[in-house]
């Protein structure tokens, strides 16, 4: 906006028999010629840029209109904060991730981060902006209102075959996008990293960040992701490719069926006290399987299919999304909405 076009500009005081009510949205934002007023302030909108519905577009989210409501996650990879925007009401998730890593490559994590914006698939997180700022790396995203996987299984703590059914080919839908519409390792499947909502849905978060890390610091030999859930080639350090993403999918299925962590250590409970131990049993020894005296034989057939030693083993997932685990509750009226409904929401 030019500097002679702000000294024009006029706050309109509508009229006494005119109540201000009519000029507000359900955010308790208005509109007057070149100004967006909420009840937190003013601010001066050049006009071609305000939209219609008063929607944020993705280049006019800033750091400044996002205001904290709850903390609503923690862990090594930063704090995730649910975050209202001032001038619209809209919520998004906000992720702030400290890297001790050279200004310049968080600078080009962050550009990476905006291309992946034009990504739409609905099953897949959608990334609004990103941002560096002070030593952090700033990602608006799309809130998915019920957590993530792990949140649902403290809850659950098992999933009948055929919701893990359902789950599975949203997933599946996630991974064919990523691998073949972007080409695109998410080296980072984990329950954490697949977000659930209240309608139902699963979609896949944090690839972007995986991806363009491993990007930015090098090739795919890098050790970006969780290591409970890496594959054995990539934990022995070898060439990997998106069977990568299978192997920890197939981990993720099986932990949602029984409860637990598929490599249990020998006579504890608690968990792996040597996380070298742990490590070790993944490229070493058999990988898990599902019991057949407790799941159908489809689904000990998926499971297999996903956590064979050999990538090349493995299905992909255009061809798991055809498996006959996945078609066996296709055509029966599953519903994850209302298991998830039922449910408290994340703290």
């Amino acid at each position: 906006m030019k500097k002679k076009d702000i000294k024009q500009l006029k706050l309109s005081v509508p009229a006494q028999e005119t109540p201000i009510s009519e000029f507000l949205t359900a955010s308790g934002t208005f509109q007057d010629g070149d100004l967006l007023l909420n009840t937190q302030g003013l601010r001066l909108v050049s006009q071609e840029n305000i939209p219609s519905s008063l929607e944020p577009m993705d280049n006019q989210i800033t750091l400044a209109d996002l205001e904290t409501v709850k903390v609503i996650g923690k862990g090594s990879g930063g704090v995730v904060q649910l975050v209202q925007h001032k001038w619209t009401g809209k919520v998004f998730a906000l992720k702030a991730i400290q890297m001790n890593i050279q200004e310049t490559v968080r600078k080009q994590i962050v550009q990476e981060l905006k291309i992946n914006q034009a990504s739409q698939c609905p099953y897949v997180v959608v990334c609004h902006d990103a941002f560096y700022n002070n030593g952090f790396i700033s990602i608006v995203l799309e809130y998915m209102d019920a957590g993530s996987l792990a949140d649902v299984i403290k809850q659950v703590k098992t999933f009948a075959e055929p919701y893990l059914a359902v789950i599975c080919k949203q997933v599946l839908k996630g991974l064919i996008y990523l691998h073949h519409d972007r080409h695109i390792i998410h080296r980072d499947i984990k329950p954490s990293n697949l977000l659930v909502n209240h309608k139902g849905e699963v979609k896949i978060t944090d690839f972007g960040v995986s991806a363009t890390l491993a990007n930015s610091m090098g090739q795919r030999d890098t050790f970006v992701g969780t290591y409970n859930y890496m594959s054995p080639e990539r934990i022995s350090g070898s060439t990997y490719g998106y069977s990568s993403d299978i192997w920890s999918l197939g981990l993720v299925v099986l932990e949602c069926a029984t409860g637990n962590f598929p490599y249990l250590p020998p006579g504890q409970e608690e968990g792996w006290l040597n996380f070298y131990e742990l490590l070790e049993t993944i490229v070493e020894q058999p990988p898990p399987c599902a019991s057949p005296d407790q799941f159908s034989s489809e689904f000990c057939s998926f499971i297999s299919a996903c956590v064979q030693k050999e990538p090349r083993d493995r299905m992909s997932a255009t061809d798991l999304l055809n498996h006959p685990f996945i078609k066996k509750y296709e055509d029966q009226n599953v519903d994850l909405a209302a298991l998830i409904g039922n449910l408290s929401s994340p703290a």
